[in-house]
């Protein structure tokens, strides 16, 4: 290999130097840089999730994974009222839905379900009091989940509950992160 001269090296560096600087003014960026509350907001109100669906204890579950979440990502109290508060997380569970996606054939020629997929559809306002605009709406948020059932008929409930709180959990970091990253 042949050694580079000064006024190539120069110039090599003069090119590397101006692709450098026009790239980082390229006007890209991170998408959904947000990742925190509004420094104004200390308390958030949860109240009890409406629930449309009649599913028993499902309200409550969501609910609950919501404040959890909440308190995980900040420094914010989370109390289940809207008295008081600086924002409000409220929501509506529209649609739960269950479905067979998986199915295990016995010899007779006969097939039961052994995975199930969960859709859970809720109307979600993240705001503050007060205010017009919503910080945060979406009027459909979706989230879906698959659980096993197993050879045992007999655990059916329990996989089923199972399930459920599964998807309550991986629902309520979703839509969190969904409101505070505002995507």
């Amino acid at each position: 290999m042949k050694p580079v001269s000064a006024p190539v090296r120069l110039a090599l560096l003069a090119v590397a130097v101006l692709s450098l600087g026009v790239s980082s003014g390229c006007g890209y960026g991170l998408v959904g840089r947000g990742g925190g509350f509004d420094p104004s907001i200390r308390k958030i109100g949860v109240p009890l999730f409406r629930d449309s669906t009649g599913k028993v204890n499902l309200d409550m579950k969501i609910t609950q994974k919501v404040i959890e979440e909440l308190l995980k990502r900040g420094k914010v109290d989370v109390v289940q009222t809207v008295e008081g508060v600086d924002a409000v997380v409220e929501g509506e569970i529209l649609s739960f839905q269950e479905t067979p996606v998986g199915f295990s054939g016995g010899n007779t020629g006969s097939a039961t379900a052994s995975r199930y997929a969960i859709v859970l559809t809720a109307r979600v306002r993240y705001y503050k009091p007060g205010e017009a605009q919503p910080i945060w709406q979406n009027d459909a948020f979706t989230y879906r989940d698959e659980y096993d059932l197993g050879s045992d008929s007999g655990s059916f409930f329990d996989r089923a509950d199972q399930g459920v709180d599964r998807l309550a959990q991986a629902f309520a970091r979703s839509l969190i992160a969904a409101m505070l990253e505002a995507f």
